[in-house]
């Protein structure tokens, strides 16, 4: 089954990065009007998931989320998190390092979508 979320080497390097500094992490796809659609990177538990909250996978060993209602949007599509210089979410902690996680997207495959959908009846 495809993955629903990746990470190119550089978003890998400074997620090591973090981890080195704050210890656990985890991730949450906003979908808020302050950051936009950022993917915000937190120390493990300082976001609350919940209920409404989906484990898209783990990029770096961290888990990646999202709130099932962006996720209706996105579910098409396999996230590619990458890194770009400059500040990104006031929240995040990679905003001091000067750089800042960025969301890539691509569509997935008829092929992939029906992996998808079998894996999905089968669970």
């Amino acid at each position: 089954m495809p993955e629903r979320v990746l990470a190119t080497d550089a978003a890998l390097g400074l997620i090591e990065k973090l981890k080195a500094k704050h210890g656990p992490l985890m991730f949450h796809q906003s979908g808020g009007c302050c950051d936009g659609s950022s993917p915000m990177c937190y120390p493990e538990g300082d976001l609350i998931i919940g209920d409404q909250d989906v484990l898209l996978g783990h990029i770096g060993g961290v888990p990646f989320y999202m709130h099932k209602n962006q996720y209706e949007y996105w579910r098409h599509t396999q996230l590619i998190i990458d890194v770009v210089d400059g500040r990104g979410g006031m929240f995040s902690l990679e905003g001091v390092e000067g750089k800042r996680f960025l969301t890539r997207s691509r569509a997935f495959t008829a092929e992939e979508n029906e992996k998808i959908r079998q894996a999905a009846e089968t669970s």
